[in-house]
């Protein structure tokens, strides 16, 4: 172990004692559970990096994405013809890429994904393998049965996760909420996953299995920081229950599939109404933090130009150090994070492809834990969308999801720190980034 690999595991901890100090009741945080849920995080990093033979399955995996996601291009070369060929490619009638264009290379990927899930759903494949998550995180944690639930939900879908636990929404207590939308914003949909994957494959082939890997850890780490921000002072219903998914069964595989991809489609939209909208009022305050800059810098004796990014850099850079990033590299991973809280994590993935194409970082282990920190929905645009769709559910408690939201989001963004932590305690092979 290097300095940089004890830096990241101190980083585990220390993450933990920083939520602490902004905890709704730090005197009743359940600290078994606490214990619990970093150990889980600590034994899934182990399995990934430094298991003997786990390189062979990890490698295996994501083998299997890049080839199921080769497939889920079929309907888009179809639909958009010569746009939707990747930066490189050729098509069969000899034409020649036109690069990379968002809106019809990487989005459609969420449909097609979307879409299998509807149909693993129908099947019964995925409430199995969701309820054996639930089972560990309820029987190591000691949380109930509700939010271990929903927290399993989201290791594979986002907002829809709720739903799963509709019936028990009204009774949950405020730290139950708290859980709820961490997970949320801590974890990814594998709709979206499959977006970063192509903006990051070319550089980074191996990149599949560690975002698959990131979400799994990030499913216990949305727990621990929840239950330190707003520990459990109440009594779950479903504590010490087994809960069922709440799933209304289509009548058909073919209803299923129809239904992923409708619900694929809205999330496309909704993908790119908040790009719009928020990489729009990003640069319209780089805009006049450049015009401030200019004025009160030199008044100031500060030179150089302001911007949101190198604030951010600066502001997250104690953040990504914790994590074990290289030192040479925190600003710049500063920037990423701040880019995620602010305009989602799909311009910060962009980003971080594009950096590692220029050769920016001085460290082959930033990369790696970068793109396990941005691994989540941990930015203002999806808190809003959590509470909202959560309390559309169950008004009553609207006020109660408001109140925990901001709370929630501080929690998401540290557990996703966490698992970068992770990523960099157990990061010994530079080779895992180019091997393919």
């Amino acid at each position: 172990m290097d300095l940089y690999n004890l830096v990241s595991f101190i980083g585990v901890f220390g993450l933990v004692f920083v939520a602490w100090l902004f905890s709704a009741n730090p005197r009743v945080v359940n600290w078994r559970a606490i214990a619990c849920g970093i150990l889980l995080q600590l034994v899934l990093g182990a399995l990934v990096f430094w298991l003997p033979g786990s390189t062979r399955a990890f490698l295996w995996l994501n083998d299997l994405v890049l080839r199921l996601l080769s497939a889920a291009t079929a309907g888009q070369r179809f639909v958009f013809g010569v746009l939707a060929l990747p930066p490189g490619a050729t098509g069969a009638q000899g034409e020649k890429s036109l690069g990379f264009i968002l809106a019809v290379q990487a989005l459609p990927i969420i449909v097609f994904v979307a879409a299998l899930m509807g149909l693993l759903y129908y099947c019964g494949i995925m409430q199995r393998v969701v309820r054996a998550f639930a089972w560990v995180f309820s029987r190591l944690m000691r949380v109930s049965g509700a939010e271990s639930l929903v927290t399993a939900s989201n290791i594979f879908v986002g907002i829809e996760s709720a739903t799963a636990v509709r019936p028990y929404l009204a009774a949950m207590t405020p730290s139950e909420f708290c859980t709820l939308l961490t997970a949320g914003m801590a974890t990814v949909a594998a709709s979206t996953m499959g977006m970063y994957v192509l903006f990051l494959s070319q550089r980074f082939p191996t990149i599949a299995g560690h975002l698959i890997s990131a979400s799994l850890m990030s499913a216990p780490a949305a727990i621990v920081m929840s239950k330190v921000l707003v520990p459990e002072s109440g009594e779950p219903a479903t504590l010490g229950h087994e809960v069922r998914v709440a799933y209304e069964r289509e009548t058909s595989a073919f209803e299923a599939i129809i239904n992923g991809a409708m619900a694929g489609a809205r999330m496309v939209l909704g993908i790119v109404a908040l790009l719009i909208a928020f990489l729009g009022l990003v640069a319209l305050a780089d805009l006049v933090l450049e015009q401030l800059g200019a004025h009160a810098g030199a008044w100031l004796g500060i030179t150089g130009k302001w911007s949101l990014a190198g604030f951010f850099g600066y502001a997250f850079a104690p953040l990504a150090a914790m994590t074990g990033i290289a030192h040479g590299d925190l600003l710049v991973a500063g920037q990423l994070f701040g880019e995620r809280l602010v305009a989602t994590e799909v311009p910060a993935y962009l980003r971080l492809a594009e950096l590692m194409a220029g050769g920016v970082f001085t460290h082959p282990r930033s990369p790696v834990v970068i793109a396990y920190v941005l691994c989540g929905f941990a930015h203002v645009a999806s808190m809003a969308i959590f509470v909202g769709g959560t309390a559309a559910l169950v008004p009553e408690r609207r006020a109660d999801l408001a109140r925990v939201g901001p709370r929630a989001l501080l929690a998401a963004s540290l557990a996703c720190l966490q698992t970068g932590a992770v990523a960099g305690t157990f990061f010994h092979d530079p080779a895992i980034i180019l091997r393919g």
